[in-house]
């Protein structure tokens, strides 16, 4: 059995790991276009912001490993073609490789913002480790930077660029940061304390072009001219399938791959995992593209287990999610009040403010929950959180919650953990629940 991956994230090496597993006797190549597999890009703003002090640390294995447990790993390597009768691919430098298996993990890419001047240097899309590595040296002279788009890695990119002290403009047609995804009053307390760190967030404004003569020197936006001698680009991720497009894979509505719950593509043959695919989300069954690492892990996981043979589902997702911006995390799991409206999806709110330890203990932090019920079966359908701690454990607690259907009833009554140090008296999902059935009843 050949086993072929295009990808070397999360989702690929996942999927390499998988196949040798399952079967062992399995000749498992992975071809990714980067210079390194299994680090964690998520960790680079952090570098950046010196809250990790290297990004060394970022590394999760060495090279030596996967040669180690047999996966043989390309880098530098980018795959020109596919092609499904044949079951080959070809590659650059080293003309066609057959298949028996093919994994396709090619990732994302951030939306091209389509105007003028993006060839300029002082342009940084952050994604790559050892491109981050060269940015790291820059941003120590770095004065000035426009964040183009608040999408999740350029709002954490937002306090890493506070903390070098360097000047950050947001410009971002929507207005407020991840519009699509968080509402306005769980994002509040992050726009508030980039305003205190004197952040210029400039909401409903689009860049026009990149100005510089070589060099980027300023950014151009509806508004009005913007000085800056770096841009960060937080555009939306785009699924990048231009290989399985022109080898006649199906692709879906949000330009990723349509997947089975194998991970099999539309060719039998042929898998795909993370950031290059669509799955449907739990409640609505509607596809999505573009979740975390862990998914892309987990469907790594299963492609690779069932194209060496094995068997193995990934079910719709609820996508728990959680960041760090600036001092304060956010969260949620399914959608929020916002989206929810602009799907025509009914639903009911309850809403509590609480704290994360006992009042009296040291390091008490505020926490702000957000549910969202069916109306009439109250059935946990969403979730938002804004807090200074402890959102990673509730937010995947409530994704369970929603996909195995516990109602607002449940959770209004639910035990909970009380010890000073670790949690309050009254957990604020209980009383977030508890509220929401309060403004039922006051409303009949």
């Amino acid at each position: 059995m050949r086993i072929v991956v295009i990808g070397g994230g999360a989702a690929g090496i996942g999927a390499a790991g998988a196949a040798k597993g399952a079967d062992p006797s399995a000749e498992v190549v992975v071809y990714t276009e980067d210079t390194d597999v299994a680090y964690s890009p998520c960790g680079i703003p952090f570098v950046h912001g010196k809250e990790i002090d290297s990004f060394e640390r970022l590394f999760l294995a060495t090279k030596e490993q996967y040669v180690a447990t047999g996966i043989d790993v390309r880098y530098e390597t980018a795959v020109e073609a596919i092609n499904l009768s044949a079951r080959t691919v070809t590659v650059a430098g080293e003309g066609e490789a057959a298949y028996d298996r093919l994994v396709i993990a090619a990732g994302w890419q951030y939306a091209d913002p389509e105007v003028p001047g993006a060839d300029l240097d002082g342009i940084y899309e952050v994604k790559y480790i050892r491109r981050a590595m060269e940015w790291d040296e820059r941003l120590d002279s770095c004065k000035a930077a426009v964040i183009v788009e608040a999408g999740p890695v350029a709002m954490e990119m937002v306090s890493a660029l506070v903390h070098r002290d360097i000047k950050v403009t947001v410009v971002d047609p929507a207005p407020w940061p991840m519009a699509d995804v968080i509402d306005p009053d769980i994002v509040e307390p992050v726009r508030q304390s980039w305003e205190d760190h004197g952040v210029d967030m400039q909401w409903g404004n689009r860049v026009t072009a990149f100005t510089g003569d070589g060099t980027l020197s300023g950014v151009a936006t509806e508004a009005g001219p913007v000085e800056a001698d770096l841009a960060i680009i937080g555009t939306h991720k785009v699924a990048n399938n231009p290989l399985a497009a022109a080898a006649g894979l199906k692709l879906g509505a949000t330009g990723g791959l349509i997947v089975d719950s194998r991970m099999q593509t539309s060719d039998p043959n042929v898998y795909a995992a993370g950031d290059c695919t669509e799955i449907p989300h739990g409640v609505t069954n509607v596809p999505l593209q573009g979740l975390s690492g862990s998914h892309a892990y987990a469907q790594g996981k299963t492609a690779g287990t069932n194209a060496a043979g094995g068997t193995r589902h990934y079910r719709p997702v609820y996508v728990p999610w959680g960041m760090l911006a600036g001092e304060w995390m956010i969260g949620g799991v399914s959608f929020g009040e916002t989206l929810a409206t602009a799907l025509g999806m009914k639903h009911v709110v309850g809403k509590a403010q609480g704290i994360t330890r006992a009042r009296y203990y040291p390091g008490v932090k505020p926490i702000t929950v957000k549910l969202l019920a069916e109306p009439e079966t109250l059935r946990l359908i969403g979730a938002q959180m804004v807090g200074g701690e402890g959102i990673k454990e509730r937010a995947d607690f409530l994704a369970m919650a929603v996909r195995v259907g516990i109602t607002a009833e449940e959770l209004a009554t639910m035990e909970n953990v009380y010890s000073p140090a670790i949690g309050a008296l009254n957990e604020p999902i209980s009383v977030a629940a508890q509220n929401l059935l309060a403004g039922l009843a006051g409303s009949q």
